[in-house]
């Protein structure tokens, strides 16, 4: 089960780990595409690897995704893999809670610092970042390498 649950409000964050499957699955709308094993296993197996999903009355409203990032010269930081919300749930205070939360989890694990990606048109994901004290750090490229889908040369 949990090794770790937070409540704020009535929002309750649950911090998933091994042996969690079916809380992933029971809150598969949330994600992009359904959690696939064992893909799902593994993420949850490994210690760097974290899930919590924001819970309102038992149901799962929202839910972030860190994972720790070391460097031998730099150290561990947490990079913020994902986020989402349920659009009924947005500007509720889910996102805030479960930001908080990983950050937590960063301090915890002794990161030196947590970073994520998003794009200048995602107004809900910019404002949660900025609401949770993450700050600008100005214009950034971001390249992709695609192995599913190799294109022709």
């Amino acid at each position: 089960m949990t090794d770790h649950e937070a409540v704020s409000d009535d929002i309750t964050v649950r911090h998933l780990g091994s042996g969690d499957d079916s809380l992933v699955v029971d809150a598969a709308a949330l994600f992009d595409d359904p959690p696939q094993q064992p893909w799902l296993e593994s993420f949850l197996d490994d210690p760097t690897h974290h899930l919590l999903i924001a819970y309102r009355s038992d149901r799962a409203v929202g839910f972030v995704t860190g994972v720790e990032t070391t460097h031998p010269d730099k150290g561990t930081e947490m990079f913020v893999y994902e986020l989402g919300v349920d659009p009924d749930e947005r500007r509720q205070g889910v996102a805030k809670a479960l930001l908080s939360e990983l950050t937590t989890v960063a301090r915890q694990r002794e990161c030196y610092g947590m970073w994520v990606l998003t794009d200048v048109e995602n107004v809900a994901a910019v404002n949660a970042y900025r609401t949770t004290g993450a700050t600008l750090e100005g214009a950034h490229l971001m390249f992709t390498w695609d192995f599913a889908n190799p294109r022709e040369s």
